[in-house]
């Protein structure tokens, strides 16, 4: 059981970048999944959610309109468009410790999920 995030980097304001988070194990199939991320001296943000399904998604305000998330069969994507520098932030991948969309309602409370990846640096230069 296992979450492996990828796809961080260095990125110019303006840029974009896709964050991937695969994922092993056939529990995670059923289970929502999200992103969030850390800047240095900050708590740790919910970022978006993702159904088990695909079926529905789920925004923070701060990134609603720049950010999408996406699943396939063994894999959480987030791809990141017009990013400025307070995107920059370590971001996690995690999956719900429920199945079947049973905490949806909680996606943007870390304590939900119960599986999270090691984490990738994302860095905007402005």
């Amino acid at each position: 059981v296992q979450l492996q995030a990828s796809g961080g980097g260095l990125v110019q304001a303006g840029g974009s970048l896709r964050l991937s988070c695969a994922f092993s194990g056939s529990s995670f199939s059923n289970a929502d999944m999200g992103w969030f991320r850390q800047a240095p001296g900050k708590e740790r943000e919910f970022v978006a959610a993702i159904t088990w399904n695909a079926g529905s998604t789920y925004y923070a305000e701060s990134v609603k309109g720049r950010f999408t998330i996406s699943r396939d069969k063994n894999t959480v994507y987030l791809q990141m468009n017009s990013l400025n520098s307070e995107d920059t932030a370590v971001y996690y991948c995690a999956a719900q410790s429920a199945i079947y969309s049973r905490t949806w309602y909680r996606s943007s409370d870390h304590s939900v999920y119960g599986y999270w990846g090691q984490g990738t640096q994302v860095t905007v230069s402005s």
